[in-house]
This record gives structure tokens, C-alpha cells and sequence, in this order.
């Protein structure tokens, strides 16, 4: 069923970028000229939001704001992180549909007509799905594994290759304003939350310009964000594992005691199995504390309700109305 056509619809398109001082001019450019050719019939709006960047990115979206009221900018006053940002600014979107992307042409722009006429056909959320990428092979091999092994350990649905590049309606983006989560994983939030999903796939392509920002601590983040928020597995696993080497300590030690007792043929073994002992047990018990601290880490950053960013400037928003004095 299409949606209602008796108004002239806004699509947001949100964004985020940090040090993207060669690409924030192209990528406005080309979402403008989408919408010329594309969506003649709809209204848009442009919203960067910059995590904080130390390049010339800042100076080049004043630029793009003062040129064009439609492009608006929210700076923040540092860098909070690949989640927060991004999702922070799809929560400041004011279209009928909100479109999220990446600043570097990675997501690419010719997919937004796509979005708005899957749309258009009822669907409420439409997920860009990487069937195919031109990233290192080796890194989508790992990628591929991470999200087969959550996918099989969690007990909400899990989107693969589904990096949040895609369209949402308001109604689900006040979904997400009610959620108040300060550390939010969009991509299982949609995945549990999102009503009325369709996948379209579409190949990744290279970075246009520029040096990509994630390395191996941020892909480590983002698959620990993902395993404490979704998965039980780990805690089962600690739980489950300290039950079976306990029993297996217990039967190694009784059967020691039983030997030395007994002298059988002068029964010896030195120091050197209980140093091995040791090692291996205390070895496995700092594994299981880190697992544990990373669902505690998860659970510390929700109780203290940060915010999700801070603003130090907004560009091309209307002013706040000022409430009316008594």
C-alpha cells in the first residue's frame, strides 16, 4: 500500500562525518543532483553532523550551510564515538523518511531513489545489505564469520552486512527518540524494533577520497557492542565453563591425594604439574573476568545515562523559541 501523496514529502538525509575535508563538498553535491534527477518531487534536507574533526571538514560545512539553507550541520563538541554520533544525528532529522550514509561514497547515492520507492510501498525501515564489497577481502571474510556466529548465539534477529545504511520513517525514528539508550547499536536496535523491514543489497564501492577511520579497536567495539547487547552466550559460557574445570580440578586433585597416599611405586610428579595447573586455570579465569567485565562495562556506560553527544554549535537550525515570561 503507497503512502500518502497529498503533501510534497521531506527526506532527510543524515550524514556523519569526521576529517571528511575532501569529500563533505562532493557527497552534498551528489545527494543534490539525486534528488534533481531522481526525486524531482521531493523535498530534502541535508544534515551533516561532524564528530569533532581536526581537518579543514568544519570550515568546508560552513561553507555548504551558508550556500544552501536545506544543508544544516551539527558540530560536536568532541568525538563520541562511531554509534552515538550517527545515531544522535538521525534522531534530529525532520523529514517524513530519514536516509543515513556515510560521508565517504562507500554508501552510494544512487541507492536513495531506491530507498524512498520501497518506501513508498508500505515499508517503514528499507536496510542496505552489502552483497558484495570492494573492502580487503580478508576483513569482509572476518566480517562474515562475526555476524553467522552472532546471528547463531543471539535471540534477536540479526541483520548481516547491514552497516545502518539505510532508510527509516518517523514513526520509527520517534521510536528511537523514546529509547533513551546511550549507548546505542542502531543495527540490532533495528533488527529487534523495525517494523515492516525490506533488504535491498547493493555493492559496497572503495573510499572516494580520504583515509578510513577504522582499525582493528573500532572493529573490536563495535562486535563487543553487538555480542553484550545481544547475546547471553558469553555469561553462559563463563558459568558453564567454571562449572566443568572446577569438577575437572576437583577429580585431578582427588586423584593426586589418592596417589600420594597410597605411594603407588613411589608416586612423584614434582611441582610441575601443579605449576602448569596454575597457569592454565588462572589463564582461564582472566579470560572468563574480561567476558564478564565487558557485559559489566555495557551495563556501567547504560546506568550512568550519559547523553548521547554534546553540541558545541548548530548551523541552519531555527533559533529556539523562547518561552514567554510570567
Amino acid at each position: 500500500m503507497s503512502r500518502n501523496k497529498d503533501h510534497q514529502k521531506k527526506i532527510s538525509v543524515v550524514i556523519p562525518c569526521y576529517n571528511e575535508e575532501e569529500n563533505v563538498i562532493p557527497i552534498s553535491q551528489a545527494v543534490i543532483d539525486e534528488f534533481a534527477s531522481a526525486l524531482p518531487d521531493y523535498d530534502y534536507e541535508i544534515l551533516f553532523i561532524d564528530n569533532c574533526s581536526t581537518d579543514t571538514t568544519r570550515e568546508k560545512l560552513r561553507v555548504l550551510c551558508k550556500g544552501n539553507p536545506k544543508i544544516k550541520a551539527i558540530l560536536n563538541a568532541k568525538n563520541f564515538g562511531q554509534f552515538n554520533s550517527p545515531y544522535y544525528g538521525i534522531l534530529q532529522s525532520t523529514g517524513d523518511a530519514t536516509i543515513c550514509l556515510c560521508a565517504d561514497f562507500q554508501d552510494p547515492v544512487d541507492m536513495i531513489p531506491v530507498f524512498v520507492k520501497n518506501w513508498e510501498d508500505g515499508h517503514d525501515i528499507v536496510c542496505g545489505i552489502k552483497t558484495q564489497s570492494e573492502e580487503n577481502k580478508f576483513i569482509r571474510i572476518l566480517r562474515t564469520i562475526y555476524y553467522k556466529m552472532i546471528k547463531k548465539m543471539s535471540n534477536v534477529e540479526q541483520i548481516e552486512h547491514f552497516t545502518g545504511f539505510g532508510l527509516y520513517d518517523k514513526s520509527f525514528v520517534n521510536t528511537l527518540r523514546n529509547l533513551k539508550d546511550p549507548t546505542p547499536f542502531l543495527r540490532g536496535i533495528v533488527a529487534e524494533l523495525g517494523p515492516k523491514r525490506k533488504d535491498v543489497p547493493y555493492t559496497q564501492a572503495k573510499r572516494k577520497a580520504g583515509k578510513t577511520h577504522n582499525n582493528w579497536y573500532s572493529l573490536y567495539d563495535a562486535a563487543m557492542l553487538s555480542f553484550t547487547s545481544y547475546t547471553k552466550v558469553g555469561l553462559r559460557i563463563a558459568t558453564i565453563g567454571g562449572f566443568i574445570i572446577a569438577m575437572l580440578s576437583f577429580i585431578v586433585g582427588l586423584v593426586y591425594l589418592i596417589l600420594k597416599l597410597c605411594n603407588w611405586n613411589n608416586f612423584s610428579a614434582g611441582m610441575t604439574p601443579v605449576l602448569l595447573g596454575v597457569f592454565f586455570f588462572g589463564s582461564l579465569q582472566l579470560f572468563f573476568i574480561g567476558l564478564v567485565g565487558e557485559y559489566i562495562m555495557s551495563m556501567n556506560i547504560r546506568i550512568m545515562n550519559r547523553p548521547l553527544v554534546v553540541e558545541e554549535e548548530r548551523l541552519n537550525f531555527p533559533a529556539p523559541e523562547k518561552s514567554a515570561e510570567n
